[in-house]
């Protein structure tokens, strides 16, 4: 099912493949729009901080914090848009296990550390990616069921 704004409108030419292809236009680019976001996250995560600008404002927790918070609402939230219940909640754990693993990670470079804080805020984003995402799901696909009159 696809939302109505990708259905093809009744005065077309009446080919179906038109709403197809948007929608698959759709899902396309919001997965490589997510990869993309998936790769700054983990090169932001791994990358030796000690070079980065944002280094004096990144000495505040809060908005160190707020930059987990962020970036993980957003990984959350895009493949929520169009995926299936089941994968966009098997995504999100997903997420989170790679928040953990990448806390971990950042053990290894220098200028990094380890904080069970910044898993908090990874998590608090993840869900509040799904959260923010499920009311434009819902409407955009609510939209595309046939109105009962």
């Amino acid at each position: 099912m696809q939302p109505r704004f990708l259905q093809q409108s009744s005065s077309g030419t009446g080919r179906g493949s038109l709403a197809g292809n948007r929608w698959a236009s759709y899902q396309l680019f919001l997965r490589i729009l997510w990869v993309c976001a998936c790769l700054t996250v983990v090169a932001g995560s791994l990358l030796p901080s000690s070079s980065s600008p944002m280094r004096a404002w990144n000495a505040l927790h809060i908005a160190d914090k707020l930059q987990h918070f962020t970036a993980y609402a957003v990984l959350a939230f895009l493949p929520a848009l169009h995926e299936r219940r089941p994968a966009f909640v098997a995504i999100a754990l997903g997420i989170i296990a790679m928040g953990v693993c990448l806390e971990f990670g950042q053990r290894l470079p220098e200028g990094r550390s380890f904080e069970v804080g910044d898993m908090i805020a990874n998590t608090a984003g993840v869900m509040t990616g799904l959260i923010l995402a499920l009311p434009s799901r819902n409407w955009m696909f609510a939209r595309s069921r046939p109105s009962r009159v």
